[in-house]
């Protein structure tokens, strides 16, 4: 018989799978905690935007608190790696076990390299492939340097500016060649051969099926719950084929079909997936945290409308710029649009919104949130703009005093060019 679980169960297994559920632990955030955590979510988004924080460093926040973000440098660029870089969920830090099974399953070439004329692209794969094998990791520049490239050289532009050596290395990073040996302050990769990363490549014979089982499980047990397309999304692996694993796995008795009252779709839960008796869990998630991946999945499951409005015309954004919505216990209560302003020293709600049906002390959860996060980010104080409906009571659980009504703004001027609001401050008595 299939089970019947209530949306508030199915919730509470979305959250503890992807260790959300519970209050963080006290102490200090050790490696092993962050190792924990990540094999956990099978992988982590990385994105360059840093109004806030690198996007990569933010899920690790969320679930565990204040840490030092350099743990990730190391589980990422020393041996033995727990984890590495690779296309999946866009680009991500991955498990180096998915590794040999994206290679089968990610077929990305958007990079322009085809445009290139083949010989002139073999040449230059040669070429670096030359360069790297012989010499340390090289970003883009020094290997383009080291090969006495200039731009001049290149016979048209392409995308960002990239030159030939930048495309060519970026389509041997698809191909599963080359891989990123670290990141450097500037956030560029540095390039070595893949062999010196993953110490089974290129020898493992990998069958596709199975290659594929392996990525649906393990995206089942990051998500907990889920449609097939929700496993699928997961690692970005095509929705016709991760239908026909999400069977296999039911078969072989991984997956097991579910009703969800008030989710009108197929769902399968995996079979080793955690109800706990309530969610008592607290975060600002990044908006490229695997719980937010899939819009559907989030609107369906938590009531939560998201998008991202990065790209959208700051006339028409109706949120904000850089929104992180904010998990209280079972739900998502609120969305912040937030900046570190660094040079102030000063974490930035330039918005704060509540979700219809956020619980009473909302306010006063998320300004301890906020204010875990600046002690995080090394930030002194948190200014909260008077915008959006819940800002007037987030400054005042901020100041920890009602805000006075004839208060100066402080800080009013536009930041870098930015629409300026006045920050909310209670004066000095």
């Amino acid at each position: 018989m299939t089970a019947s679980l209530s949306l508030s169960q199915a919730r509470r297994i979305a959250l503890a799978a992807q260790g959300l559920a519970k209050v963080r632990p006290a102490g200090p955030v050790t490696s092993r905690a962050v190792g924990r955590t990540f094999a956990q979510l099978q992988l982590v988004q990385i994105d360059s935007v840093n109004v806030l924080a690198r996007s990569h460093y933010l899920p690790f926040f969320s679930r565990l608190g204040n840490y030092d973000t350099n743990i990730l440098f190391n589980l990422s660029s020393r041996k033995p790696r727990k984890m590495m870089e690779y296309w999946a969920h866009e680009a991500s830090f991955i498990r180096p076990e998915h590794f040999a099974d994206l290679l089968l399953w990610q077929k990305r070439a958007w990079v322009g390299a085809h445009r290139l004329d083949p010989g002139i692209r073999r040449d230059m794969e040669d070429r670096i492939l030359a360069a790297l094998g012989s010499g340390p990791p090289m970003t883009a520049s020094e290997l383009t340097a080291k090969l006495g490239h200039t731009p001049a050289a290149d016979r048209d532009n392409w995308g960002w500016n990239w030159n030939i050596v930048k495309r060519v290395l970026e389509h041997l990073f698809e191909e599963g060649r080359v891989s990123a040996a670290s990141r450097t302050p500037q956030f560029e990769r540095k390039y070595t051969p893949t062999s010196r990363v993953v110490s089974t490549y290129p020898t493992v014979a990998v069958d596709a099926e199975e290659a594929l089982d392996r990525l649906i499980e393990a995206a089942a047990q990051a998500h907990g719950i889920g449609t097939v397309r929700c496993f699928s999304d997961y690692f970005r692996t095509p929705l016709k084929a991760g239908a026909e694993s999400v069977r296999r796995l039911v078969g072989a008795g991984v997956l097991e079909p579910v009703t969800v009252r008030g989710w009108e779709r197929e769902v399968f839960k995996h079979v080793n997936a955690r109800l706990p008796r309530k969610a008592e869990g607290r975060a600002l998630l990044s908006p490229f945290d695997s719980l937010v991946f899939e819009r559907r999945r989030l609107e369906e499951l938590f009531g939560f409308h998201y998008r991202i409005e990065i790209y959208t015309p700051a006339a028409k954004r109706r949120f904000g710029y850089y929104v992180l919505p904010f998990l209280l216990r079972e739900g998502l209560a609120a969305r912040v649009d937030l900046k570190a302003d660094r040079a102030s020293g000063q974490l930035l709600v330039r918005s704060a919104f509540r979700e219809p049906d956020a619980p009473a002390d909302t306010a006063v959860e998320l300004a301890a949130e906020l204010g875990l996060m600046a002690t995080w980010l090394g930030l002194q104080e948190v200014v909260v703009w008077p915008v959006g409906d819940l800002a007037g009571d987030l400054a005042d659980a901020v100041t920890g005093r009602p805000a006075h009504p004839y208060a100066e703004p402080r800080n009013a001027s536009p930041l870098r060019g930015e629409p300026g609001h006045a920050a909310l401050v209670s004066p000095v008595d």
